[in-house]
């Protein structure tokens, strides 16, 4: 499911309401450093055709022609929202979009929030904190609580480590969003203690001020996998909300 645009929607979210998306990949192919066994947009190697990323001006002047045209519409966007085809923090003018959405936001639609889906494995790169740090909603991803288990759902590029990326989430001081697939596979069980039990407490280490925990809702490129119930979700990370953890099940 690969977006043809640069700026596409709005689409609703239950996340974030009235979403409008940006790309900073190519609309024709799938660029990421992870390719995760569950992703909607298919595996790497199946979107390698295009490999053309969106210049900070192309993004800029396309975000300006869709927010003027839906001011006109009287459209009101909840979101703007860097998703795509991909890690959006490798595109190297990430930081420089960033800039330039908050200034568009600003100007055409205030109340919006500027939300980044990221994988966090740029986040230790200070160029790339110090963007996420101005957005409203950075959703940081930690699926696996260990590197082996990462290897088995994430499928990350070589250097990926999961006590580096805690290390730099920490950073953030609690103030962004922690978002974890719950699945079973043949070879793991999101809800298996010696997954469940390490996850949770890496939540307790940072503290987010939102966990996002949600299961398969689309197709996926492996075969073979389960969804969760909201109930089982629920259930399992019981512990996390009696402790005052704010937790969205999807």
């Amino acid at each position: 499911m690969l977006r043809e645009e640069t700026v596409f929607g709005p689409i609703h979210s239950r996340r974030l309401g009235n979403s409008l998306g940006i790309n900073l990949l190519p609309t024709r192919g799938k660029i990421c450093n992870f390719d995760c066994i569950y992703c909607e947009c298919g595996w790497n190697a199946d979107g390698r055709d295009d490999t053309v990323l969106p210049t900070a001006a192309q993004v800029r002047s396309a975000l300006e022609d869709k927010l003027s045209g839906l001011m006109l519409e009287g459209t009101r966007i909840d979101s703007i929202t860097f998703s795509g085809d991909g890690e959006p923090t490798l595109n190297p003018e990430f930081p420089r979009i960033i800039d330039d959405t908050i200034r568009l936001r600003d100007a055409f639609c205030p109340e919006a929030r500027v939300s980044v889906l990221s994988n966090a494995t740029r986040v230790h790169m200070d160029e790339i904190f110090e963007a996420l740090r101005k957005v409203d909603n950075p959703i940081m991803k930690i699926d696996a609580p260990t590197d082996s288990l990462a290897a088995l759902i994430n499928r990350p590029a070589p250097g990926y480590n999961v006590a580096r990326v805690v290390e730099a989430l920490k950073r953030f001081e609690g103030d962004f969003v922690l978002q974890t697939m719950f699945l079973r596979a043949p070879d793991f069980d999101s809800g298996s203690p010696e997954v469940l039990f390490p996850w949770m407490e890496i939540v307790r280490t940072l503290r987010p001020r939102l966990v996002q925990v949600y299961t398969i809702d689309r197709p996926t490129p492996m075969q073979g996998l389960q969804k969760y119930s909201v109930e089982e979700m629920r259930s399992l990370v019981a512990p996390l909300l009696e402790e005052g953890f704010d937790i969205q099940f999807r």
